[in-house]
């Protein structure tokens, strides 16, 4: 316990200084920003944000970087409340009770609630990431080359189940971002493989490139192919502070979704989007009168709030500890970091614990910024509601190519982001999902290192993945999963709500 205090306050000794406050509050504002304005998600902001973070020391980037992905699970609820638009694929239950109490005229309820669930749910992950760091990366330490080439193949098949719609689809995505990976200067010979003879690709894609390209690029060409109708609320938006009758209705819910969101978090694969889905089912199931439910009824906002944030902010408990991002957003962190020439994995808490508690201690903060950005500016973000995206998007456009034009001055940066933002625009029209794609792309370079490593100390011995304990029962609960997931009942059900969405 005097190791988790003492570790906590060097991290506020990091968080608290001035530049990282500065950071932290431009990623909460921005991370606000793109929730509230429809039709630019947290992944596509920090795939076009991250050559700005270049020049940034590596602690001050992963800051703000953090910051946008949490601010914008705030702001993904208030587009939501006010406008029936989910902001965020987690926000898309808040819409379902929180529109209706906005139409009701308790809008301002509605925020005031998704705020102070969302800023104790925070509070809570905060704990359990400080809590479960040190014992998880005791137990990475154990890992090897053989356990970390499992870990990954674990992690992508958890990427495999969770993903939307087609199970061979996924797989698909997989295969092409490690084959992506693969591009460049072989890690061993030196050798050239996939440049075909051209010069530009001899250093392999850049992950700022692939990112920008298939989230950023794809992400407006897609908006732009349906016109979007915002039916922003014209009731008065009324008190914020729920009075003592909410608290009463809505403190069991938080509690309940703070502990669901938590513990799906962790899971790899994007179980954090789970998280109120599963909190809003529970809080309807276990109601008295579930009928009151897309009606405006308030547990509907806190109960799905509140798990949204905590899934958020323990979504980090893998990649800071293993190494694994569990989702797309993540694995654009662990670009952000090989960039700044950190390895993601145990290691982090050891060689950097400034980093790794900064970042903590940073999240705690973030959320208390995050709720003096959110309950005074509502007023601002209801007038940012009602700009249309027609007006958004070549500011949008021209910001992605003078970022990617910064990093490496090379003009075939930006035609490789045009010609990803093609196939990651063709990639969701043919019903294929560009995420997991990002996740093989980042953990594939890794798997190939690890692999490698490993058969030269098993001297080419293949079994070497099997005769490990550990590394058997990371590829055991892989096969597992992946196994249950093909049954064909499971599978028809996912492709029954792929076809919903």
């Amino acid at each position: 316990m005097g190791d988790l205090f003492s570790n906590l306050s060097l991290g506020f000794g990091v968080a608290l200084s001035l530049q990282n406050l500065g950071l932290a509050f431009l990623g909460c504002l921005v991370g606000t920003l793109i929730g509230v304005l429809p039709g630019v998600g947290p992944i596509a902001t920090i795939a076009m944000l991250l050559p700005i973070t270049f020049g940034l020391d590596p602690t001050g980037a992963l800051i703000m970087l953090a910051g946008i992905y949490y601010g914008a699970q705030y702001g993904g609820s208030t587009t939501a409340i006010l406008v029936n638009i989910p902001g965020e694929a987690t926000s898309v239950v808040t819409a379902l009770d929180g529109h209706q109490m906005a139409r009701q005229g308790r809008a301002g309820v509605a925020l005031g609630i998704a705020a102070i669930g969302s800023f104790f749910a925070g509070t809570v992950a905060t704990l359990v990431i400080a809590a479960l760091g040190k014992p998880l990366t005791g137990l990475a330490l154990l890992f090897g080359p053989t356990e970390y080439f499992s870990l990954m193949a674990m992690g992508l098949v958890f990427a495999v189940v969770l993903a939307h719609g087609s199970i061979l689809k996924a797989i698909a995505m997989i295969l092409v971002g490690v084959l992506l990976s693969t591009v460049g200067t072989d890690l061993e010979t030196g050798e050239e493989r996939m440049t075909f003879g051209l010069p530009f690709l001899a250093d392999g894609i850049d992950f700022a490139v692939l990112a920008m390209g298939v989230f950023g690029i794809a992400e407006i060409l897609r908006n732009l192919d349906h016109t979007e109708h915002r039916d922003v609320v014209r009731q008065a938006i009324g008190r914020l502070l729920p009075n003592k009758n909410d608290f009463r209705q809505s403190y069991k819910p938080v509690l309940r979704g703070t502990v669901i969101g938590s513990i799906l978090g962790i899971l790899p694969g994007n179980g954090a989007v789970l998280g109120p889905f599963a909190a809003y089912t529970l809080e309807k199931k276990i109601a008295k009168d579930p009928k009151r439910f897309g009606r405006g009824a308030i547990e509907g906002v806190a109960g799905p709030e509140s798990a949204n944030n905590a899934g958020a902010q323990t979504s980090f408990i893998p990649l800071l500890t293993l190494g694994i991002p569990p989702n797309a957003v993540m694995a654009l962190m662990v670009g952000a970091m090989t960039i700044h020439g950190i390895i993601p994995g145990p290691q982090v808490m050891t060689k950097n614990p400034t980093l790794f508690w900064g970042m903590i201690a940073s999240m705690w903060v973030g959320n208390l910024m995050l709720l003096v950005i959110n309950l005074p500016m509502v007023g601002l973000w209801v007038r940012l509601l009602k700009v249309p995206y027609r007006l958004l998007f070549p500011a949008i456009l021209m910001f992605c190519c003078i970022g990617i034009y910064s990093i490496n001055s090379l003009p075939t940066d930006v035609m490789f982001i045009a010609f990803f933002g093609l196939v990651g625009y063709a990639l969701i029209k043919l019903g294929f999902e560009p995420a997991p794609m990002l996740l093989g792309f980042v953990l594939g370079k890794l798997m190939e290192e690890n692999f490698r490593r490993a058969l030269i100390i098993a001297r080419g011995e293949i079994t070497t993945f099997i005769s490990h304990p550990v590394s058997a029962a990371l590829l055991g609960v892989a096969a597992v999963v992946l196994l249950i997931a093909l049954l064909p009942a499971i599978r028809k059900g996912r492709d029954e709500v792929f076809v919903e969405d």
